[in-house]
């Protein structure tokens, strides 16, 4: 088992404000867990984890002059996962981390997907902050 598996959230971000949308292909995640992880390459990517494991979150822009970042990371409230290590700090703090991480609790039942919630902060304004609950982790 590798000790750390990243998640690369990487987000068209003009089409993204232009759709006011993070699907239609205006995001695409993958990871480096080393396992076969479900759907690489969409907005459903479900990474193959371990307790104990290091799961670390980034978020890349496609078009490098439009930035974009990582607002917040939070397991979907109907689940019993109900946060990630990163929500343990304030608002203000997370704004500006370049990666979130967190590692997975040894509760989580096997082969039972967790969804979560990735919020991404694009630019400023009203549309600005788009997020998503379709990706998940997954005990092996």
């Amino acid at each position: 088992m590798k000790p750390q598996v990243n998640i690369v959230a990487v987000v068209d971000v003009i089409g993204a404000l232009s759709g006011s949308t993070l699907l239609d292909g205006n995001l695409c995640m993958m990871d480096d867990g080393g396992h076969d992880s479900a759907h690489q390459g969409t907005p459903n990517l479900c990474t193959i984890v371990k307790p104990g494991q290091v799961v670390s979150w980034s978020a890349l822009a496609l078009d490098l002059q439009t930035p974009v970042e990582i607002k917040s990371i939070s397991f979907v409230p109907d689940q019993s996962a109900e946060q990630s290590a990163s929500e343990h700090s304030t608002e203000d703090d997370k704004q500006h981390l370049d990666v979130w991480s967190g590692v997975v609790p040894n509760w989580l039942t096997p082969g039972v997907p967790y969804k979560y919630r990735l919020e991404f902060q694009m630019y400023e304004g009203g549309n600005s902050v788009m997020h998503i609950d379709t990706p998940a982790l997954m005990c092996q």
